[in-house]
Protein backbone atom coordinates (compact mmCIF):
# COMPACT_ATOMS: atom_id res chain seq x y z
CA UNK A 1 0.00 0.00 0.00
CA UNK A 2 1.28 3.64 -0.46
CA UNK A 3 1.00 6.58 1.47
CA UNK A 4 -0.96 9.34 -0.13
CA UNK A 5 -0.03 12.08 2.17
CA UNK A 6 3.05 11.55 0.11
CA UNK A 7 1.00 12.00 -3.38
CA UNK A 8 1.38 8.87 -4.53
CA UNK A 9 -1.26 6.97 -5.87
CA UNK A 10 -2.61 3.64 -4.33
CA UNK A 11 -2.79 0.57 -6.56
CA UNK A 12 -6.28 -0.04 -8.02
CA UNK A 13 -6.60 -3.15 -5.19
CA UNK A 14 -6.23 -1.23 -2.49
CA UNK A 15 -9.11 1.39 -3.65
CA UNK A 16 -12.56 1.09 -1.72
CA UNK A 17 -15.74 2.48 -2.54
CA UNK A 18 -17.31 4.97 0.58
CA UNK A 19 -19.49 2.32 1.84
CA UNK A 20 -16.66 0.01 2.76
CA UNK A 21 -14.85 2.94 3.76
CA UNK A 22 -17.80 3.71 5.88
CA UNK A 23 -17.79 0.26 7.29
CA UNK A 24 -14.20 0.17 8.37
CA UNK A 25 -14.56 3.70 9.95
CA UNK A 26 -17.96 4.25 11.41
CA UNK A 27 -18.13 7.65 9.52
CA UNK A 28 -21.58 7.69 7.65
CA UNK A 29 -21.21 7.43 3.68
CA UNK A 30 -22.77 10.76 3.18
CA UNK A 31 -19.80 12.55 5.95
CA UNK A 32 -16.79 10.50 3.95
CA UNK A 33 -18.23 11.92 0.51
CA UNK A 34 -18.16 15.35 2.16
CA UNK A 35 -14.35 14.78 3.51
CA UNK A 36 -13.70 13.79 0.07
CA UNK A 37 -14.92 16.63 -1.69
CA UNK A 38 -13.40 18.94 0.54
CA UNK A 39 -10.03 17.15 0.34
CA UNK A 40 -10.19 16.23 3.30
CA UNK A 41 -9.45 12.64 2.94
CA UNK A 42 -7.76 11.48 0.15
CA UNK A 43 -10.27 9.96 -2.68
CA UNK A 44 -10.78 9.32 -5.85
CA UNK A 45 -13.73 10.35 -8.36
CA UNK A 46 -14.03 7.13 -10.93
CA UNK A 47 -16.80 6.73 -13.06
CA UNK A 48 -19.95 7.28 -10.74
CA UNK A 49 -18.39 7.17 -7.45
CA UNK A 50 -15.86 8.22 -4.98
CA UNK A 51 -13.39 5.87 -3.89
CA UNK A 52 -10.42 6.01 -0.99
CA UNK A 53 -8.18 3.38 0.64
CA UNK A 54 -8.14 2.19 3.84
CA UNK A 55 -5.31 3.77 4.51
CA UNK A 56 -6.26 7.08 3.56
CA UNK A 57 -9.56 6.36 6.23
CA UNK A 58 -6.98 5.68 9.09
CA UNK A 59 -4.28 8.29 8.26
CA UNK A 60 -7.86 10.69 8.31
CA UNK A 61 -8.85 8.53 11.56
CA UNK A 62 -6.18 9.28 13.42
CA UNK A 63 -5.80 13.24 12.75
CA UNK A 64 -6.70 15.27 15.92
CA UNK A 65 -10.16 16.36 15.44
CA UNK A 66 -12.67 18.89 17.51
CA UNK A 67 -15.80 17.65 17.48
CA UNK A 68 -18.70 20.25 17.56
CA UNK A 69 -20.09 23.33 15.55
CA UNK A 70 -17.01 25.30 13.84
CA UNK A 71 -16.72 29.11 15.44
CA UNK A 72 -18.37 31.52 13.08
CA UNK A 73 -15.55 33.70 10.80
CA UNK A 74 -15.95 37.50 11.39
CA UNK A 75 -17.37 39.14 8.05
Amino acid sequence: MTDQSSGEQPALDDLISLSEAAEISGLSHSHLRLLARRGEIWAKWLGRGWFTTELAVNEYLSRERKPGPKPKKDA
